[in-house]
């Protein structure tokens, strides 16, 4: 039986980004078929290359956000190094990038430039503050994107500073957003009969789409919703516990029926069969009870005991996972989200599966992160430049 072609297979994809949002928006692509052709510049390149831990020089994290991708090295600031690009266009489907606004366009690779070159071409744009707007010429990188989007205000304990997520989410989200919006601009060129067309992300907006209701509880009632450490305000029971080991579990029980269960299942039928805790509107009202009543419970028993009554109940909990407990979960093996890779010395590793699953064009990972201008002579080959166009080029620094 033949292997069923990846979902993105066919399509072309061609990356101008460094570091978070755009390549992993791309790194998506490459993972369900896409051809993605990465263009860096031939000095150093991608600087998340040295970021983190490296191995042997190179950052681990590179060989997982660049990996199924071709990696080109192309000076944009020579003319012969934007002729190439071009010619890489002339046929792409969808473009990637994530300069400051206005950096294209003094490349003379604006826009109406490129969809002139290629009608069919979609752009995805990817940047702190839009393409359009006051602060659209101000740098931002996923961090400011946080703290305007309303995500750093909320997070944190309310007797401190604000803090940040553990990792860099504002630019994972926005790299999200680009292929939802590439996915949607495709579909209306191939379905609709449209042309191609700019999907502008902004980092800030990314983060402010994910804010749930804040704004029509300020603009109602003026409620501005604070930090409140562990707990999910208005939604109740919903936080992290100590246990008697001095772990760490996240307890959702806010369903009507599962908080039911719960209260059962550890002994407080009083509050199980209480009336005005029947519904969330009851229970967050009572929270700080009821957070004592957990809190005393989950710190009376190890881990273990505790992850095994709350299983018994049906109640959906999870201790707090490091990537060494991720490693030995069966959970996480039954669903194949380690794939087995080698460095480029042949050292086996461990790096993320694929996400989504797809049940009949699934994604993989082909090969890890290249090595800088790893495929710039095929490129360039498949463009029509000779061996000693190629040789040329070098020479003159453009590659």
């Amino acid at each position: 039986m033949p292997t069923p072609s990846k979902p993105l297979a066919g399509l072309k994809v061609i990356e101008l980004g460094t570091l978070i949002a755009g390549p992993f928006a791309s790194r998506i692509c490459a993972e369900f078929g896409a051809e993605v052709i990465k263009v860096e510049s031939p000095d150093g390149g991608d600087p998340l290359r040295k970021w983190r831990k490296l191995y042997e020089g190179t950052s681990l994290w590179w060989f997982v956000q660049a990996r199924n991708k071709q990696s080109l090295t192309l000076n944009l600031k020579h003319p012969e190094g934007r002729d190439v690009l071009k010619r890489l266009l002339a046929d792409a489907d969808i473009l990637i990038e994530n300069f400051r606004p206005g950096v294209l366009e003094k490349l003379g690779l604006g826009w109406d430039v490129l969809h002139a070159l290629n009608p069919r071409l979609v752009m995805v744009r990817l940047s702190g503050f839009g393409q359009t707007g006051p602060m659209k010429d101000q740098p931002g990188f996923g961090a400011v994107g946080e703290s305007m989007g309303g995500l750093r205000y909320i997070t944190g304990f309310e007797d401190r500073p604000p803090v940040r997520t553990g990792i860099s989410i504002g630019d994972s989200i926005a790299a999200l957003w680009g292929v939802i919006g590439a996915l949607m601009a495709l579909r209306h060129r191939e379905v609709n009969g449209g042309a191609g067309q700019v999907v502008d992300v902004a980092l800030y907006e990314a983060i402010f789409a994910m804010m749930e209701s804040m704004v029509p509880e300020f603009d109602v009632f003026g409620f501005i919703r604070e930090r409140t450490g562990n707990i999910m305000p208005g939604i109740t029971p919903s936080c992290i516990h100590t246990t008697a080991d001095g772990r760490h579990v996240q307890i959702g029980a806010n369903g009507d029926a599962i908080f039911k269960r719960f209260m059962q299942a550890i002994g407080r039928d009083d509050l199980a069969n209480d009336a005005t805790l029947a519904t969330n509107d009851g229970r967050d009202a009572r929270r700080d009870e009821l957070y004592g009543v957990i809190d005393r419970w989950a710190n009376s028993l190890p881990l273990a005991e505790v992850m095994q009554v709350l299983n018994d109940a049906e109640v959906p909990a999870s201790r707090i996972y490091s990537a060494e407990d991720m490693l030995g979960d069966p959970q996480f093996l039954a669903r194949e989200m380690f794939l087995q890779a080698r460095l480029p010395d042949g050292k086996p590793f461990k790096m993320p599966g694929i996400v989504p699953k797809l049940s009949d064009t699934p994604g993989s990972a082909e090969w890890v992160g290249p090595a800088l201008g790893e495929h710039t002579a095929t490129v360039l080959a498949d463009l029509g430049y000779d061996a000693a166009a190629i040789a040329r080029l070098r020479a003159a620094g453009t590659v």
